[in-house]
């Protein structure tokens, strides 16, 4: 009987110390939703645990909605399991912000950054500009060089456009130019007129432009700068009016079960190693400071129009409608 005491106490004090083995490994383990693309999310875990040794992450990856979604359906069951997001738009951090689902970090380091891309209450922080301009076809007698030049003639039929009545960041494009263009949604009137097409994603105008069924695109910079460097026969352009922004801001949740890992996560993508992370994967870096990538013109050359994130959520239903009338859809 002694012998079986002994026994189940050494085999109960082997289950303990694998059991706090297996604790102690998941607090050195941060939960990261994003909808980065995948190599991008996988180089931002590897950078993040180079730089803190011992750390682990585990990261989700999806479209916003998708992932905004998943997580909501975990709020919902009272799982929620990411500790920070790293997502497309202020837009929708906005939504979560104003669900009172985001934790305040006031010392985040954001001196030096442009305070319109960070939200006053510190819930969550642009990481990156990822603008949207226009892409045309190397062949295109046309060289355009500001939004106005998508209406003309000369671009009848020939322009393509990812929906934002499918994608956040094409909506938002949207919303800054109607702000922000003269006349307003009269431009969007305009390219409907001139045979604009508004459907799929960015991949697919790219697609277009360099295969010649569209000669004109408006598209995220990274895609045709990339592709013109690997000699597709396409050219990106940054109107002369201005250009919208995605900045894919982070945000620790109020839920996060590794609150100190998060904010160290924080710091790491807005440090200047982060953000020249960001410059090498081909991103225009938010910290000012921080050089663009090879492609890029001269900062200073890149206007980005305001845009007003908060007011977005507001009138979400209302601007896709009103878009939706415009192009019959």
């Amino acid at each position: 009987m002694r012998r079986l005491i002994a026994a189940s106490l050494v085999v109960a004090a082997v289950i303990v110390a694998a059991l706090a083995g297996t604790a102690a490994a998941a607090d050195d383990t941060l939960v990261l939703y994003t909808s980065q693309p995948n190599t991008d999310a996988q180089a931002t875990a590897d950078a993040f645990m180079a730089a803190n040794p011992g750390v682990k992450v585990d990261w989700v990856r999806d479209g916003t909605p998708k992932i905004i979604a998943k997580l909501r359906a975990e709020i919902e069951a009272g799982s929620p399991q990411p500790d920070v997001l790293l997502i497309s738009d202020m837009v929708t951090m906005e939504s979560l912000k104003r669900d009172n689902l985001l934790a305040a970090y006031p010392g985040a380091p954001v001196a030096g950054y442009d305070p319109a891309i960070m939200d006053k209450d510190f819930t969550y922080f642009s990481t990156k500009l990822i603008t949207t301009g226009i892409v045309y076809n190397t062949k295109a007698a046309m060289k355009p060089q500001s939004w106005l030049d998508l209406t003309k003639p000369a671009a009848k039929d020939e322009v393509t456009m990812p929906s934002p009545l499918a994608s956040g960041a094409a909506m938002i494009h949207t919303m800054t130019l109607a702000g922000n263009l003269p006349g307003g949604w009269d431009f969007y009137t305009a390219l409907a007129k001139n045979g604009a097409v508004a459907a799929g994603a960015n991949g697919d105008v790219e697609t277009a432009v360099a295969g010649g069924d569209k000669l004109y695109g408006m598209i995220v910079d990274y895609l045709p700068i990339r592709e013109a460097a690997k000699g597709a026969p396409v050219a990106f352009v940054f109107p002369k009016e201005g250009v919208s922004a995605v900045t894919e801001p982070v945000a620790i949740l109020k839920s996060a079960r590794h609150p100190d890992l998060a904010k160290k996560f924080v710091d790491f993508v807005l440090s200047q190693q982060g953000q020249q992370l960001w410059s090498r994967l081909g991103y225009i870096p938010a910290d000012p400071k921080v050089a663009l990538p090879p492609g890029y013109p001269d900062r200073s050359a890149i206007k980005v129009l305001p845009y007003d994130p908060a007011a977005a959520v507001t009138d979400d239903a209302q601007n896709k409608q009103k878009f939706a009338d415009i192009f019959a859809q």
